[in-house]
């Protein structure tokens, strides 16, 4: 009998570790990919507030054409007329595209421009789930009366490790860009 039952000890310990590394790599595994998920959203609202201010250092932005514009455009080489995807540009001859290679997205959905009484804000698009669980749209209401900048400042909203998941385009607010239609300077 002794032995039938020291025969079953190294199993159901090879068992146990098993499970155990098994649930460490998992836990492991899905805390890493919230974490990197914060971090890539971080970075890359950085770079499509840096890729937005190269653009209106060329060709000035002047407006978005809703209060929710999807980034879907950066990658577009050349187009017609003076709006780009729902931006409207001053000076579209100037494009520079593609400007990206891909346009960035979280969780399959677009990043977007956001329009509020403070200006406009990069942030990730209607429908991603942030790294505290709160999903933008649903949880996160952007709208023209959204405080953006106060968000980017607070963990339960916008931000993540220190870091906003969101960022100000500093291209003015509507009423504050300057439109010409004709070039004066030669005058």
């Amino acid at each position: 009998m002794k032995r039938l039952h020291k025969s079953y000890i190294l199993p159901v310990i090879v068992i146990a570790g098993i499970a155990f590394f098994i649930s460490t790599t998992l836990m492991d595994t899905w805390y890493r990919a919230k974490d990197d998920a914060g971090i890539m959203m971080a970075d890359a609202v950085v770079e499509l507030r840096d890729t937005f201010h190269r653009i209106h250092t060329t060709c000035a932005i002047i407006d978005f054409d809703e209060q929710k514009n999807h980034i879907n455009f950066l990658n577009v080489e050349k187009f017609s007329g003076s709006e780009v995807g729902p931006m409207n540009l001053a000076h579209p001859e100037k494009w520079q595209g593609p400007y990206l290679k891909e346009n960035p997205t979280m969780q399959h959905i677009a990043y977007q421009v956001v329009s509020t009484k403070k200006g406009y804000f990069i942030t990730p698009g209607d429908g991603v789930k942030l790294p505290n669980s709160k999903i933008v749209g649903k949880d996160i209401i952007l709208d023209k009366k959204a405080n953006i900048e106060a968000m980017m400042s607070n963990a339960d909203a916008l931000m993540y490790k220190d870091r906003p998941l969101a960022a100000r385009l500093d291209i003015g607010a509507p009423s504050n860009i300057q439109f010409f239609l004709n070039d004066d300077s030669s005058l």
